[in-house]
């Protein structure tokens, strides 16, 4: 691994000879580092080729002859980009993922549920299928907080989160290289908490979704860096006028009321959390922000520094043996789907989740009678390969 050797200073005033240099100090330090370090450094030793995991299977045959653990570097991390709305998250996010060599996860949304692998978008139909059964996301939320399918919007927002979060996670362990998250599961209830706060969502409907989380979260890794860019409310107003969104301008959802409880839900509960867990680095990103400090600020950080048994930090991250990597790893890409399940929760008491079957029959009938939609994935007129398909496509590929 890489080292960031840093050279501490001690200085000494005397009232004769003013300033001079008493002692200098060496302390070596692992981190994460930038561009510029990693260039200055010697040349890393060549790593294993990245493992195809969209193709392939992990399996326990091949966790014998490809280990985890030999693909990691310094790098080998999970930060999230945390912040409120129109701080400007992906353009730094994406700057810092290239500046680190990392991969970029651009914030997650509702096309992970609606836009079908074959490209279709399920949003096509709801002219034609009942209101209930219509789709809902980020737009129709800005327009319309108070609809009934709020609840579940904000419900299937976490289980994208969720699964990019998997995603994300298997793509570290398949190839070493780090990832860079626009929010994650773990800080999405601030939004709901920010929605319930305003009435938009029952009692109920929070109750469900905590349960679902709590049925879910601990099955994840936490990130070993949460970065978060402050924003005072007034200031996060103006950036969502600047950047005039039609939904976002003439919608209700985005008041100040909404937006200074996300605002306290990240500052009293999400960031006093998760800092139990990861390393926090907070900015003041009201005027904008130079990439290259944060990244000197990151270089700083000593992530191997948490060695002690039951320390929090960087505890998920501390597995003892290599078969425990291979384990995560497998279960990451190859039984996301076992994850996924975790969200069957049955919940029949709470109205606003739950679509008749009538309308449901109605929906289905609908959109089976469209081309791309009549077999399963993959096996509908106008994909590829369906001479020579033998089997499902990975469940990593659709939800």
């Amino acid at each position: 691994m890489s080292t960031l050797m840093k050279i501490a200073v001690v200085k000494v005033l005397s009232p004769s000879q003013g300033c001079k240099i008493a002692a200098c100090t060496f302390v070596q330090n692992r981190g994460i580092s930038g561009r510029t370090l990693r260039e200055s450094l010697p040349p890393r030793p060549p790593k294993p080729a990245p493992f195809d995991y969209v193709n392939k299977d992990y399996t326990y045959l091949r966790s014998l002859f490809d280990r985890t653990t030999h693909r990691f570097d310094d790098n080998t991390k999970v930060v999230v980009v945390e912040g409120p709305v129109a701080v400007g998250k992906t353009a730094f996010a994406a700057a810092l993922a290239e500046d680190l060599g990392m991969k970029h996860f651009p914030e997650a949304n509702m096309d992970i549920h609606y836009i079908r692998p074959n490209g279709c978008d399920l949003r096509m139909f709801d002219k034609d299928v009942p209101e209930d059964t219509r789709t809902f996301d980020h737009v129709n939320f800005n327009l319309t907080p108070n609809h009934r399918l709020a609840a579940n919007y904000q419900i299937m927002m976490y289980v994208a989160r969720f699964s990019q979060y998997i995603d994300a996670l298997t793509h570290l362990l398949n190839t070493g290289q780090g990832v860079v998250l626009e929010r994650s599961p773990y800080s999405d209830f601030v939004f709901l908490e920010a929605m319930y706060s305003q009435k938009f969502i029952s009692r109920a409907a929070r109750g469900v979704y905590y349960e679902l989380r709590a049925n879910t979260i601990e099955e994840l890794m936490r990130p070993h860096l949460v970065i978060y860019l402050d924003m005072k409310v007034d200031k996060v107003q103006e950036a969502i006028k600047k950047r005039n969104l039609e939904h976002e301008q003439s919608g209700r959802a985005l008041t100040k009321n909404f937006l200074t409880e996300m605002e306290r839900q990240y500052k009293t509960k999400y960031l006093r959390d998760i800092a139990s867990h990861a390393e926090l680095l907070v900015y003041d990103w009201s005027g904008g922000g130079e990439v290259e400090v944060v990244v000197e600020d990151i270089e700083r950080l000593n992530f191997d520094q948490y060695t002690e048994r039951e320390e929090p930090k960087m505890k998920d991250w501390r597995l003892p043996r290599e078969m425990e990597w291979a384990d995560q790893r497998m279960l990451y890409t190859n039984q996301k789907y076992v994850l996924m399940n975790l969200f069957g929760i049955p919940q029949l008491d709470v109205p606003e989740l739950i679509t008749s079957a009538d309308d449901a029959y109605e929906r289905e009938k609908i959109i089976q009678a469209h081309p791309q939609f009549k077999h399963e994935v993959g096996y509908n007129e106008g994909d590829s390969g369906l001479l020579f398909k033998n089997k499902m496509p990975k469940y990593t590929e659709y939800i």
